[in-house]
């Protein structure tokens, strides 16, 4: 998490202004990485008190830009945000409840990943996502296999 003073660092180092708005939703994002937009709205109001979804989003949207927040859009999934910014790590997803973590580069330096086409582009970032179940998600299953399997051998 980062500091009001991190914050404030951070912000002039990319020339934008130092207000409230922009500190709480730099803070929210810190606070809760991967969080989507309404989860930072209401974080940024239980900070400011009252302040529009509009707002807020417009803040997301010059922090994005500005490369403070990155914003990654799992398929199915709303458009969520996180403060680690430039070292292009990727993320998986539990299918079952959503749950984002940061997966640090899999093999050598950015882009990670050699595309067997570049088709004339010149990359350099791949995004990657990986899909699977969570530790906990994965545990509620098996309760949810055992409960059937002693329930079906009781009768």
């Amino acid at each position: 998490m980062v500091t009001k003073q991190q914050s404030e660092e951070m912000l002039r180092a990319v020339s934008l202004r130092v207000t409230r708005p922009r500190l709480a939703v730099l803070e929210a994002v810190s606070s809760n990485p991967h969080a989507d937009a309404d989860t930072i709205i209401g974080e940024v109001r239980n900070d400011l008190g009252s302040v529009s979804k509009q707002a807020v989003y417009d803040v997301l949207a010059v922090l994005v830009e500005s490369n403070l927040v990155h914003r990654i859009e799992p398929a199915g999934s709303p458009a969520r945000f996180e403060t680690r910014v430039g070292d292009n790590h990727h993320h998986v997803v539990c299918r079952t409840c959503g749950d984002i973590a940061d997966v640090d580069c899999a093999v050598g330096h950015a882009p990670c990943l050699h595309a067997s086409n570049s088709h004339g582009f010149s990359i350099d970032e791949a995004e990657v996502i990986y899909w699977g179940t969570c530790p906990d998600c994965a545990s509620k299953r098996l309760l949810n296999e055992h409960d059937l399997t002693s329930t079906r051998s009781d009768k």
